[in-house]
């Protein structure tokens, strides 16, 4: 299993680069929404911030998910290696629990202000595509990291069922980020077993009560068991108005601002904790 720290950046970027060139090709050929500006004045500036996330995370905590859970299957750590399960039992298990970990970790980045500082540079996108889903602070990337570490130790969780796991949540954050059309029914149908499209559209609309919805990535059933699944967005998908109201110019996507950004101006009212808009 100690092979899996060496494998892990390789199988990752393969994942990724797999999952992004298909998600890229099909928004292309079947947009959801006409797009606001042009892909030459988003993409390089989230692109960057992913270059810029990728190189913090290699040079202060590479493959540390990994390492934590090889290092939990070697002492015996967490409540997975207390219990008496088949090996896929217990990767189904961890994958499932660490997919509400991250539900969990979402709700929080948007209830404390100083959390949501650093998440709404994911939020502040103007356009909503597949490059939004790698649109992430460097900081909320190495606090994420941290506490995906604190779960997967405390689950006990298999190395493999974290491989697993990073893997999909990188395919599905690019797959419910896209702006790609799907059939009204299968969509329908397919949001009962994984975010689409226009589920997460809707977390990323400038309304409050709707930023404040639909916070799962892979699995659709914590919104619904919780409370904070929501169908459609008020103005429909067409209309609906992408972003947060602080950060409405072209001068705001570009990476510099968006390294700078946590450091700007107020949370506003987005935060759960503070008084909401009358739906």
């Amino acid at each position: 299993m100690g092979a899996l720290t060496t494998l892990e950046p390789v199988l990752r970027l393969g994942a990724f680069g797999a999952a992004f060139a298909a998600m890229a090709a099909w928004e292309a050929l079947s947009p959801r929404r006409r797009a606001r500006f042009a892909r030459e004045q988003r993409w390089p500036h989230n692109l960057g911030l992913l270059a810029v996330d990728v190189a913090v995370i290699r040079l202060l905590a590479p493959g540390a998910a990994i390492a934590v859970a090889l290092a939990a299957e070697a002492r015996g750590w967490g409540l997975l290696n207390a219990l008496a399960l088949p090996s896929w039992g217990t990767v189904v298990l961890a994958v499932v629990a660490l997919d509400l970990a991250i539900y969990f970790q979402h709700i929080m980045f948007h209830a404390v202000p100083a959390l949501w500082r650093l998440h709404r540079a994911h939020h502040s996108d103007l356009d909503f595509d597949v490059t939004t889903g790698l649109r992430f602070h460097p900081l909320e990337i190495l606090l994420s990291t941290g506490i995906k570490c604190a779960a997967v130790a405390a689950l006990g969780a298999p190395a493999i069922a974290v491989l697993i796991f990073e893997a999909l949540l990188n395919a599905t954050a690019l797959f419910n980020h896209a702006n790609a059309r799907l059939p009204e029914r299968l969509d329908r149908w397919l949001r009962w077993f994984v975010v689409t499209p226009d589920m997460h559209r809707v977390h990323h609309s400038i309304a409050m009560s709707e930023t404040n919805s639909n916070f799962g990535f892979n699995l659709p059933l914590w919104d619904r068991l919780f409370g904070t699944y929501r169908a459609q967005p008020a103005a429909g998908h067409d209309a609906m108005t992408i972003g947060v109201d602080a950060f409405r110019s072209a001068q705001d996507l570009r990476l510099d601002r968006l390294l700078v950004q946590p450091f700007r101006d107020t949370p506003g009212s987005y935060p759960i904790n503070l008084r909401q808009e009358t739906p």
